[in-house]
């Protein structure tokens, strides 16, 4: 798939989430299905894009509906003049790599001490890297995160490249879902 066959326009309203354990979220879209069946993946995708013509490349969040969600910050929504509760204008094309995921310092940790899990880690793909880590963060607590960390460092140490039993996009496994919108 080349970024072209990606690329999508659509409109879309800007909400507030309700509740966010993600201190940063600001305010969030959902793609419409259009948007992201074009795009190459279910799970997490990076894209470049546009709102209201500014500029901005971020990794967007699967769903659990085989779709995605955008995180808007309030820097990007200042610049684009849009607003809460406003219909923005965007454009998104995958972007042609994905770039290199930042690894939690937990799993960093684990794979310093691990050489047999880090050398297989690093020899696998980037997307690859980006479901590990996104099996690892999506847990919900702290002992089932460390569990992950430690069963991810076994499983690339016994040559394991790809995490099994993984629903990046969590349509399967209902684990994934945009923020709910606050109400107005």
């Amino acid at each position: 798939m080349t970024s072209n066959d990606s690329y999508s326009e659509f409109t879309a309203i800007v909400y507030r989430a309700a509740q966010s354990d993600k201190a940063l979220l600001q305010a969030f879209v959902v793609l419409p299905k259009t948007a992201s069946e074009k795009l190459p993946r279910r799970g997490r995708t990076t894209v470049n894009g546009h709102i209201n013509g500014v500029a901005f490349q971020a990794t967007l969040e699967p769903d659990g509906q085989l779709s995605h969600w955008l995180a808007l910050s309030g820097q990007l929504l200042e610049a684009a003049g849009a607003t809460i509760g406003s219909s923005a204008s965007f454009d998104i094309t995958a972007a042609e790599q994905e770039p290199e995921p930042e690894v939690p310092t937990d799993l960093q940790q684990a794979l310093a001490v691990s050489p047999d899990a880090s050398t297989v880690w690093h020899d696998t793909t980037t997307i690859a890297r980006l479901d590990w880590i996104h099996w690892i963060t999506s847990a919900k607590q702290t002992k089932t995160r460390a569990k992950r960390v430690s069963d991810a460092c076994n499983m690339l140490a016994e040559g394991k490249r790809r995490v099994c039993c993984f629903d990046p996009s969590g349509f399967y496994s209902k684990a994934f879902s945009a923020p709910k919108a606050a109400p107005d």
